[in-house]
């Protein structure tokens, strides 16, 4: 029914269309008024469909990654909206949604965590993830992505796992990727610090370096630990993993 009302309509004004220069003055001045406020309606939609349109689509989780990766991910908080946007006041060990979690030790808590949504053209994840720190009066900090099973599904010496990041700061901020491996009763753990005064941020954990068990893996996460966050905002506009196996030597 609404095609077939979107049919007509467009016929008669493009009937009118064709015919506005032989129609009497009256009769054009009352097409005249009419046109403008259909055109009044339809400036709004196109407005407002332009602009969320040009929004990355939500849900989405295709991203580059390295030849040949056999995992890939976009954790929830940058892919989905969440029941919960945000914190504040975040207690250690709070959750964000089923992925995220803040560790600290601030007697005081003046951190918030917020969901926020990406309107820029170069943006490929529908959400980012503010952090505002005020004082902090504790001596660690740092949030941790828990990764899926699919993610150590498999997985052997001769993986390499790809941490890629967009990091935006206020003023700069020391930011190390811890990434923990549980295998067994033992945990390894491979330490990087993220680039200094870089945006995109792309950081590789190659695991022929490790002690890790592979017969044993059960679990991974990653922490971002932030030095001496006080009075900073930090922007993650997105956050991926891939997972491919190193080049033979």
């Amino acid at each position: 029914m609404e095609k077939l009302l979107h049919r007509r309509a467009l016929r008669h004004w493009r009937r009118i269309a064709k015919g506005a220069s032989a129609l009497s003055l009256g009769e054009l001045r009352r097409k005249h008024v009419q046109a403008k406020k259909l055109k009044t309606q339809l400036d709004r939609v196109i407005h407002v469909a332009e602009d969320r349109l040009a929004l990355p689509h939500i849900g989405a989780s295709s991203f580059p990654t390295p030849q040949g990766s056999d995992w890939s991910w976009r954790p929830e908080a940058w892919r989905g909206p969440l029941s919960v946007p945000g914190l504040s006041s975040v207690p250690s060990k709070a959750k964000l949604g089923d992925e995220l979690q803040m560790f600290h030790d601030c007697a005081y808590s003046e951190l918030t965590l917020r969901q926020l949504r990406n309107t820029r053209e170069e943006d490929l994840a529908p959400f980012g993830l503010r952090m505002d720190v005020f004082n902090f009066d504790g001596s660690f900090l740092s949030l941790v992505v828990a990764l899926p099973s699919e993610a150590v599904q498999d997985l052997s010496r001769q993986h390499l796992i790809r941490f890629d990041t967009i990091v935006e700061t206020e003023k700069p901020l020391e930011i190390f990727a811890r990434l923990n491996i549980n295998h067994g009763p033992n945990t390894e753990q491979i330490v990087r610090e993220l680039p200094h005064g870089e945006r995109r941020v792309a950081v590789e954990f190659d695991l022929a370096y490790t002690n890790i068990n592979e017969k044993r893996i059960t679990s991974a996460w990653l922490d971002l630990i932030f030095e001496a966050p006080e009075m900073n905002q930090v922007v993650l506009r997105d956050l991926t993993f891939a997972r491919h196996r190193r080049a033979n030597l």
